[in-house]
């Protein structure tokens, strides 16, 4: 199954008009209390008012998308660029350096220094630390055991992309130092985006200090990165190299300011988005056993029950489409943002120059007017002769345009062996004191899932 792969969504042409208004603000903080309160069903409710709705968040004025055509059409348009209130609160964690918040020739020249890691012939080079990680999970864990599904997904995610994309073995202790770190810098980020409280943020309130000290450890663990790679000397054919190899526009070397947001950019919403995607698809196999069944009995017969490896990956549809669906369901980035550089139109509503525009996946992907039976957990949607029924861009991961996460295929394959390696192995059970609701910050993941493993 190909994402892109599904039947466009067509809007009807229509006068260009202002776009309507969305009920409920309050004074100063507009529709941000309603964002910070219950931001998932207010969004999800944002398209029975329009294809493009007003929305007031402090004292400005932000357009919300909420079609997937829309949101499609606003990916691939020059007329917008990566802006607006989200990329601002993450300024913070990703600077203003880094191919993730940059534009124009500085992110087309970005994206050519770290595309070649992460071509489709470049990704089978990284199958045996891939085929490593996951079966390690695995023995890690103990029949009986409680498993703490945010600290083990973390550890994965950040072992794969050090070990893959930076070469080298940073250790179980970084790993947690990062969950740790991206979890509170992340709901931070969050409040201040849908709460602009400007200056209060300052003051050295309790969640301001540790917001503070959790986003300087993340800046910390990047430049010891960094540093030891300089120290040893050492240069492998990896991204770490090809970063403190760049050179700019100009010839010259790049600074070590975009050298450092690079290294952000790759290690730590990368590492936040997989674990946050593995935490729910442990969720996922505990709740839903019959298809943990599924992938082993897929897995044996692609297998004949030798340990699954990632040239099987191709082979595993039903995994394959057990990590759509819950990506469909779960998304890890849940919001996005982007600002508008010209007066321009979109779904025939009227966008001024400089106005900032907001939609959420999350809505997009549960849409009853989109999927049916829309919150159901099914994965046999994504089959080739149901697939077509789905509009264009009501699921797009990863993207598009010139934005489209660079490592999707990489993160594909991850996802789809790790789940492969774990459902053959063991079912899960929730246990007594989990937490699975929905925690809420510039991503989602469950609150504190914790699983029991049970052998097959």
């Amino acid at each position: 199954m190909t994402i892109e792969s599904v039947t466009p969504e067509t809007s009807p042409a229509v006068e260009s008009r202002e776009a309507p208004r969305a009920g409920g603000g309050v004074p100063v903080l507009g529709h941000g209390w309603k964002l910070a309160r219950d931001p998932l069903a207010f969004m999800a409710r944002l398209r029975d008012h329009g294809d493009v709705v007003r929305l007031k968040i402090g004292p400005k004025t932000v357009y919300a998308v909420t079609t997937p055509a829309l949101t499609g059409a606003l990916a691939l348009s020059n007329d917008f660029i990566i802006a607006g209130p989200l990329w601002e609160s993450l300024e913070g964690l990703l600077g203003k350096e880094g191919v993730a918040t940059a534009n124009g020739p500085r992110h087309r020249r970005q994206r050519r220094t770290i595309q070649p890691a992460f071509r489709l012939d470049a990704i089978p080079a990284y199958g045996p630390i891939m085929e490593e990680e996951a079966h390690a999970l695995t023995e890690r864990w103990k029949s009986g055991g409680t498993i703490d599904c945010t600290s083990e997904s973390f550890r994965v995610a950040v072992r794969i992309a050090a070990r893959c994309l930076l070469r080298g073995d940073y250790m179980d202790e970084r790993a947690e130092r990062l969950c740790v770190a991206l979890a509170t810098v992340f709901r931070g980020m969050y409040r201040r985006m849908v709460v602009p409280l400007g200056p209060l943020y300052n003051l050295p309130l309790p969640a301001n200090r540790e917001f503070n000290r959790a986003l300087a450890d993340l800046h910390l663990l990047v430049d010891e990165i960094v540093a030891e790679r300089r120290a040893s000397g050492q240069k492998p054919d990896d991204l770490l190299t090809a970063l403190l190899e760049a050179t700019d526009e100009n010839g010259d070397p790049i600074g070590e300011q975009e050298i450092h947001d690079q290294v952000v950019a790759i290690l730590t919403p990368g590492s936040e988005t997989i674990a946050s995607t593995i935490m729910w698809l442990l969720h996922m196999l505990a709740e839903h056993p019959e298809h943990g069944d599924r992938i082993r009995d897929e897995v044996q017969a692609v297998t004949g029950g030798r340990p699954v490896a990632f040239a099987d990956v191709r082979g595993l549809r039903h995994t394959n489409n057990v990590v759509v669906e819950s990506m469909r369901l779960s998304p890890a980035v849940w919001i996005l943002t982007r600002r508008a550089v010209r007066d321009t139109e979109l779904g025939g509503y009227r966008i001024p120059s400089g106005a900032d525009i907001i939609y959420s996946p999350y809505a997009i992907q549960r849409d009853p007017k989109s999927y049916e039976r829309n919150l159901e957990f099914d994965p046999d949607r994504w089959l080739p002769d149901r697939v077509t029924d789905i509009p264009k861009h009501a699921m797009s991961p990863f993207s598009v345009g010139n934005r489209k996460c660079p490592s999707d295929h990489f993160s594909m394959a991850q996802l789809t062996l790790v789940t492969a390696a774990l459902a053959t192995r063991y079912r899960f059970e929730q246990v007594p004191g989990s937490k699975d609701a929905t925690r809420v910050g510039i991503t989602l993941r469950p609150h504190d899932l914790r699983v029991r493993p049970v052998p097959r």
